[in-house]
């Protein structure tokens, strides 16, 4: 490896062992006598994120190959494909705590207290045209608009503080079953949040809830304007010009982060599932990349 590499492997190997003696190994005590494997979470942990970031090897056979070829010096106690595989699944619930970790640590000082937006994207596991087999306890089938897709799997819908001029930095990530919709989602997580503007698209539009919520959290959503069924066609063109102005500005303002999940997407390509085949292994799969994207706040 390149001396830079090596760098960054290093880097990640002293934060993980840092944040696992922490906090994360309480998410993945052992109570059997195999309690301190010779190969730790912290090395597993260390190679899947350094192999995804920076070799940009996303299966876990291409991530386990390629430590066996050129990280063999460094991690000399690699188990099995079988085992390391089966490491990393026993793991999925410390993936998802260390995203919330650097979600926290690493937010930049440019992020807004005030201003948040909200949208969601696939995770497919298999299309929609197919009986689904895998991860059946957190997934179903649901409708992908943008790609006019049906799929299954599930949605990865995230709560993103905006940042002037830069794709926003994530507050908090939900996964649901593909079916759910985004506006249920964001009731269930995040509207107990107070003195919040949140910029969303037409799936967020309930306009008697919001009301109510700005009554009571002082927060707000604003969306792109949505035509009323039944209404003449002398008032949508009176109102025409403004909610076209006003609709512009909205989609303006939440564009960033649609950038933000081609940017994760680029990076990790988060949205195809197809070769996972179980539901800690689809924890994996999502946190697990989601974290590696990040890594390079560290």
């Amino acid at each position: 490896m390149l001396d830079f590499q090596k760098l960054n492997l290093i880097a990640i190997y002293l934060k993980i062992s840092d944040l696992y003696t922490n906090v994360l190994k309480y998410s993945c005590q052992r109570f059997s006598n195999n309690n301190e494997p010779e190969f730790t979470d912290i090395e597993a942990l260390t190679i899947y994120l350094f192999t995804v970031k920076y070799e940009e090897r996303f299966s876990i056979k291409q991530i386990h190959k390629f430590a066996k070829i050129h990280l063999h010096s460094w991690f000399p106690d690699l188990p099995s494909y079988v085992a390391f595989n089966t490491r990393l699944n026993q793991l999925n619930e410390v993936f998802r705590i260390l995203c919330s970790l650097f979600f926290e640590q690493y937010l930049p000082n440019d992020c807004s207290s005030e201003f948040s937006l909200l949208d969601s994207m696939p995770i497919i596991t298999c299309s929609g045209k197919r009986k689904a087999k895998v991860a059946t306890e957190i997934t179903d089938k649901g409708f992908c608009s943008t790609k006019n897709l049906y799929y299954y799997g599930v949605k990865l819908h995230v709560l993103a503080f905006q940042r002037p001029s830069k794709i926003p930095f994530p507050e908090s990530i939900v996964i649901t079953p593909a079916s759910e919709n985004d506006l249920n989602a964001f009731k269930q997580n995040w509207a107990c949040i107070k003195n919040r503007t949140f910029w969303g698209d037409k799936i967020y539009i309930d306009n008697l809830f919001f009301k109510k919520l700005a009554k009571k959290n002082n927060s707000i959503m604003y969306t792109p304007v949505k035509g009323i069924k039944g209404q003449s066609d002398l008032i949508k063109r009176f109102d025409k010009a403004a909610n076209d102005l006003f609709s512009t500005a909205v989609s303006k303002i939440r564009q960033p982060i649609e950038s933000l999940f081609n940017w994760i997407i680029q990076k990790t390509d988060i949205q195809r599932a197809s070769k996972v085949r179980s539901t800690k292994g689809l924890i994996v799969h999502i946190f697990g990349r989601i974290a590696a994207a990040f890594i390079n706040f560290i």
